[in-house]
Formats: C-alpha cells, structure tokens, sequence
C-alpha cells in the first residue's frame, strides 16, 4: 500500500482506511487486496491490460488461496497465444542474418520483449516505446446482446424509502444491508433543509451499477463474482464465494455487504414465501445461488432480481425489480440498456415528455373533464350528470336540487335517511347554522324536507342550499377559465403530449394547446425543462449501467437527512447499528 495522503478510492482516503482495517479482522492477506483493489481500477482506466493484471498477482493469488480463477485469466491466455511467435517476427525486423544483430535486437526487447500482454509492438523503430497500457486499448468490453440496467430520475425521486423496503422483503435481506440505498446531500455552502438549497432536489439513489468492467469481478480469485452472460448483470455465486472480501475493497461504489451472522430469515423460509413460484427465488436458470439474501460468510448486494428475470414469478415479472415496481413517482426505469425501445432507453430519448406523461396520469381536469365543463355551461348536461366537479358533492348537489324542486322525489338516489343526513352536513357548513345545537339542525333539515317555512332559520338553511348549486357551477366555470387562460393543467399537458405524438387538433378548443412549440414549453413548465444526465464515477472506466437524470453530486458533497428516516419504515441506515463490525453501505463520507 502507497503511505501518501492521496486515495486511490474514489470514495476517499477515510473510507479506504476502513477498508484496510475490515480486511485485517479477515484470515486473507489484507495488503493483496488492497494493492489488486488499486490495480483493478487501475485496468478499468486503461492504464493496465487485463493480461496484466492477471500476471501480476496471479502467484499471489495462488499462493492465498489455491486457485486463480478471476475473469482476466482469460485475457492472459489470449495474450499468451498472440505472444507465441512474436519474439521471432520482431527479430526478422532488424537488419541482419548474423548471431550479433540477433543478440543487439534481444536487448532493445528486453525482459519486456517475453512479458504475457505487451504485445504493443505493431512495428519495431527507433521511436518511442509503445504505452503499453494502449495495447488493452482494443479490447471491447461492451456487452454485447441484452444488457439489463436503469435509468433513475433523481428529480422523480421524493425519498419515501419505497424502493428500499421492496428490495428488504423482496430478498429478505438483514437489518442494514442496504442492497437499494437512498441519500440526501447538500453542496459545500448549502443548508439542510432544501429550501436553502434552492428548492432543488439533491438525492442519490444507489443501486449496483452493474457495471460493464466491473472491478469488483477482476479481484475476485473464484469466479463468485461474475457477469452473467445472457444479460450483463453482475452476480455473486454464494456457492463459490469465500468471503475474502476483496470485491468490497475492489467497488468504487460501496454497494457490498459481508454477511457476518447467520442471516435472519433461513433457506427455508424463503423457499416456504416463494412456495407458489417456479423455483425457490435462490438458484437461477443456470442453477447458481445469485438471488436473495446471502449466506453466512459471504459477500452480497444488488442483484437487479434475477429470478425475475429469468421468469421464475411469471412471465409479467420479467423486465421488471422489486424496487421499481414499488416506486409510487416511477423514478426508476428498468430494462434492456442496449435496446433503443426498452422503458430505459424511451425515458432518455425524451425525459420532459416522459415525466409529464407520468405526472399527469389521473390528475385532474384532464381534457374529458374540461369538454364536460363546456357541455353543462352550453346547456348539453345536467348538472347531477357532471363526472368530474372541482367544487361540490353529488350527494349535496342532489338533495339541494331536491329542496329548491328541481329534482322529483321519484328520481332521488338518495333514501330517507341519507336525504336528511346530508341535509344535516350541509347545515353544518354554513357559518352561521353551523353553530346551532344538533337538535336545532335535525329539526331545520325536517323543515327544508317538509317545506315548512315556519321555523326559525328557514331562509339562512335555504341559503346554504343555494350555495350549495351556486359553489358548483363556478367550480365548472372556474375549470373553463384555467384551461382558456392557458394556466397549465392537466387538460393542457394531455393536449401538448397528443400533438408532439402527432395527433391532429387534440384540444379541446382553440383556447388551448395548439402547436408544437406551445406543446413543448408546456410540458417544460409543468414537468421541468431537459435535465442533466450523468453516471457515477464514469470517468473511472467502469463502465456502470445505470444513468442518473438530475443533479451530480460534487466531489465535496455531504449526505443530509432526507424527507423519511430509514427507522420510519423499519429499516437501519447504517450496519453498523446492528453490528459491530463495519461493512460497506454507509455513506457518511465524502460522496
């Protein structure tokens, strides 16, 4: 390990402390792990070949732990192969048959010349050597085919905590491990509350992120920690994994947990929940333990639910995670990163659009609302006939009708009793009647029902009843007048997202949204205007898939308290209160 001041975490030099110390309370050599941590994020940035690496640490690793089987051997062996034969061509590029000119070009090679993964020598010159951390340059580590991620819009996100208690009962996870983890931060500068931040959202959802390059697999001398082919996601083999830990050190991300207690919830149980699905919601399609909660000694995060994916609840389940299906804004978008027409990718092509179809859904008036509005004031509907009233009550309006005689006995809804109850309440409203004895009501509620005019009270109970019919038609009128005022409602975003569709005269009346730049700006005034998207630690070369629309924190960022408490829901923020040990998931340092 480097003495200098300067991490080579990304999470900083307090958090890479910890981490050295949780490696030294294991029975693995702490100092292996940390150097393979650096080196591995080191290959990430391409600054080190992957057959580098391997060969690197791989007698280490022997020596550890008795076996090598980290994903980089197999671009140590790929590099062995292309190294067959290169010795002699780049011999045969210096001038000369005689054993001296053989002898002058093995020294230019040097030590290097044999060396497993420097095979950046294209053609031997004079010039400066080749970086040979460029001959890693041409590998690709893209995913090819479906690779599964999220796009989260942290401006979405209202911090309730959902997605963490879904994940929680969905994977039967201990107190404190955290798989999905939300946090408030504030700037350098800024206040706690969110109004002395300027109102904007500053909230970090953090999942795995799955990443393409995952350093945490390079470290790992098992193959626990691995890429699943079929759909990019990163997974831990429980089977396989030793609990070395070194996946923790290696995660610029923190999102591991080291199981250190038997877990709280047994095999059995689980299987006993899932009882009715095919499976155990344990073992994928390939037979590996990669999902719910890990077994004692090993090392565990999110897994963006597997059997899910592998249909093991149903097909309806697949495409789908706990933590997004439990999200009451719809923050979080899951699906196939690779697929232009996944729900990930149609959210990122349009995030205002996207956003505003979601905030709108069943808000109100909507377009049906403000053509029903129009209908009663020109004469086409009955006021009882209204679906949607912004102010008054079905039941008020017909047993006012009903005293003011525009409505027949015969044609109440409303029985005897109902009748006079809601009399009752109506009465009750009223500023002055409202602070009559209820014998005094009940007796003016028979008045009004019998028509006896002859009781106290009588025209201020007629009154309440007439504003009872009066407050709903000026909520209809008052429906019109928003919608012609332009004032962006419901009505007016349904329109604008018709017409950027490419439906023809979508409004209402011409009052409304007309156009497509008119559409547009009221999309943005109502959902936001284009937002910012960015990944975590991108630069660092990992590769992750899951994108972030919203606000990036700084690198002097520090977490707040959010809107929910983790204990408001039942759930610990930090391991550490439920253990001794530290593990990885607090975000109490530098973010």
């Amino acid at each position: 390990m480097s003495t200098d001041d300067e991490s080579f975490h990304p999470l900083g030099h307090e958090w890479e402390g910890e981490l050295e110390e949780m490696l030294d309370e294991t029975e693995y050599d702490s100092e292996l792990g940390m150097e393979m941590a650096q080196d591995a994020m080191r290959v990430t940035k391409g600054e080190l070949s992957e057959a580098e690496f391997h060969e690197m640490y791989h007698d280490d690793v022997m020596e550890e732990f008795g076996v090598d089987d980290r994903p980089t051997e197999a671009a140590y062996e790929q590099a062995q192969e292309e190294q067959k034969g290169t010795a002699t061509r780049m011999l045969e590029a210096f001038e000369g048959d005689g054993e001296e000119s053989r002898r002058e070009a093995m020294k230019k090679m040097g030590v290097g010349a044999a060396a497993v993964g420097l095979g950046a020598w294209g053609t031997v010159d004079d010039g400066p050597e080749a970086d040979l951390a460029a001959a890693n340059d041409g590998e690709d580590h893209s995913h090819e085919g479906t690779q599964l991620g999220m796009v989260i819009d942290l401006e979405r996100c209202d911090g309730c905590l959902s997605c963490v208690t879904a994940c929680q009962e969905e994977n039967q996870t201990d107190q404190g491990v955290n798989w999905m983890y939300v946090l408030d931060y504030r700037e350098p500068g800024q206040g706690a509350d969110p109004d002395e931040r300027g109102g904007s959202r500053q909230r970090l959802v953090r999942p795995c992120q799955h990443c393409t390059d995952a350093p945490c697999e390079k470290v790992c001398p098992t193959t626990a920690r691995h890429t699943r082919d079929k759909d990019g996601l990163v997974l831990t083999d429980y089977d396989v994994c030793i609990g070395c830990r070194y996946c923790q050190v290696a995660c610029p991300y923190g999102v591991n947990y080291f199981q250190w207690d038997e877990p709280d919830v047994s095999t059995d149980e689980i299987e006993e929940m899932y009882s009715d699905m095919d499976g155990d919601h344990m073992v994928d399609d390939r037979d590996r333990w990669v999902d719910s909660r890990a077994p004692r000694g090993t090392m565990s995060k999110c897994t963006m639910c597997p059997t899910r994916q592998d249909g093991h609840m149903g097909d309806e389940y697949r495409g789908t995670t706990a933590c997004e299906e439990a999200c009451p804004p719809e923050a979080i978008n899951f699906g196939d990163m690779n697929d232009p027409d996944s729900k990930p990718q149609r959210y990122l092509q349009n995030v205002v659009q996207t956003r505003a179809e979601r905030m709108v859904d069943g808000q109100s008036p909507n377009r049906e609302h403000v053509q029903e509005s129009y209908d009663f004031l020109e004469g086409d509907i009955e006021l009882l006939d209204m679906e949607y009233l912004e102010d008054g009550d079905h039941d008020e309006i017909e047993a006012a009708l009903f005293i003011q005689g525009e409505l027949d006995e015969d044609d109440l809804t409303l029985d005897d009793e109902e009748l006079r109850d809601v009399i009752i309440d109506i009465l009750e409203d009223d500023d002055e009647l409202g602070e009559l004895e209820d014998e005094e009501l009940e007796s003016l509620a028979d008045a009004l029902i019998d028509g006896d005019d002859g009781v106290d009270n009588y025209d201020t109970a007629l009154d309440a009843i007439d504003a009872v019919i009066t407050t709903a038609e000026d909520g209809i009128q008052n429906v019109v007048d928003r919608y012609e005022s332009r004032e962006i409602t419901p009505a007016e975003v349904e329109e604008a997202l018709l017409i950027l569709d490419g439906e023809e005269e979508p409004w209402v009346s011409e009052q409304g949204i007309t156009d497509e730049e008119t559409a547009q700006q009221a999309l943005e005034a109502y959902a936001g205007g284009e937002a910012s998207t960015f990944k975590l630690l991108e630069d660092i070369g990992t590769s992750p898939n899951v994108t972030y629309v919203g606000n990036e924190p700084g690198p002097e960022a520090e977490q707040v308290d959010g809107p929910v408490a983790y204990d408001d829901i039942g759930q610990t923020d930090n391991r550490k209160d439920v253990l001794d040990e530290s593990t990885v998931g607090d975000f109490g340092v530098s973010l």
